[in-house]
């Protein structure tokens, strides 16, 4: 029983539901960002702890690999990282880290968005562009909010 768990955990099975599992939120954030049942969902810890879960499997098992940084050389170089994303598990636990960092922004971009009184459809291309590229769909968000806000303000 046990064993077909973790065979069913394997670094493709956990990619895919990463990868579909964050889906739900982000259709929240778009569509439903006033409702509170989005606001418990994707303003608090959750959607985090459900990917911090991957995470940690993931650096478990490099660790009983006796992989634990999988030849980290993440500041040495294009080719060294190149290289560090050759191993898998390493690539996913970038890649939570990418979808968890990104659905924090977009959380953070509906609740911002409510406080400057930013139409919702306004603010959805910054979420999609947030979804797909990140720092792209913030950077669009931070110049529509200047212009809602009536001021330029780089620490808010």
């Amino acid at each position: 029983m046990i064993n077909d768990v973790l065979d069913f955990l394997n670094n493709e099975t956990i990619y895919l539901i990463a990868n579909w599992g964050v889906v739900p939120f982000w259709l929240l954030l778009i569509f439903l960002p006033n409702n509170a049942f989005t606001n418990f969902m994707t303003q608090s810890i959750i959607p985090i702890l459900l990917l911090v879960f991957g995470y940690l499997y993931l650096g478990y098992n490099l660790f009983l690999e006796k992989n634990i940084f999988g030849g980290f050389e993440l500041y040495q170089g294009l080719d060294e990282l190149y290289s560090m994303f050759s191993n898998e598990t390493l690539l996913l636990i970038f890649w939570l880290h990418f979808l968890a960092i990104s659905l924090f922004t977009g959380a953070w971009i509906v609740r911002d968005s409510k406080k400057y009184l930013i139409p919702k459809i306004i603010t959805i291309p910054s979420l999609i562009l947030t979804y797909f590229t990140g720092p792209l769909g913030l950077t669009i968000y931070w110049f529509m909010r200047i212009f809602f806000s009536k001021k330029i303000s780089f620490n808010d």
